[in-house]
């Protein structure tokens, strides 16, 4: 049994050392919300349905426990086109960071913004609809 536990714990000690070390499972997008301004860097309110001559809206995240300076990408999909992929800093373990797109009116539908780690690996998305 003793050999059994040892073996036990080996395994948890390697994904533990190789997820810390990767940055893995730290990075969390602990706010995200589609916003039609930023102020003193916070969003001034949170949208889910706009419309679409606002002209320009912004995607603000907040994101928590990088060990390390890395990015994370805001990518913008318009009825599943990407229409823009914005790579952004994070440089510290609790960062605000956004990005923004300028709309054309006829762009009416259905929206989505894919929050991406420095991997590329989508940790948050945001649907939205500008009618």
């Amino acid at each position: 049994m003793a050999v059994r536990n040892r073996a036990v714990f080996l395994i948890l000690w390697s994904v533990f050392f190789f997820m810390a070390a990767t940055n893995v499972w730290a990075l969390e997008v602990s706010e995200a919300v589609i916003t039609t301004d930023i102020i003193d860097r916070s969003p001034v309110d949170a949208i889910e349905s706009y419309s679409s001559d606002v002209g320009k809206i912004y995607c603000f995240t907040r994101i928590e426990g990088a060990l390390e300076e890395t990015s994370v990408s805001h990518v913008w999909y318009y009825e599943d086109e990407e229409m823009a992929r914005i790579t952004l800093p994070v440089r510290s373990s609790y960062w605000r960071t956004w990005s923004s797109k300028n709309i054309l009116p006829e762009w009416t539908g259905d929206w989505r913004v894919e929050i991406l780690n420095e991997d590329g690996v989508r940790i948050k998305s945001i649907s939205f609809n500008l009618f």
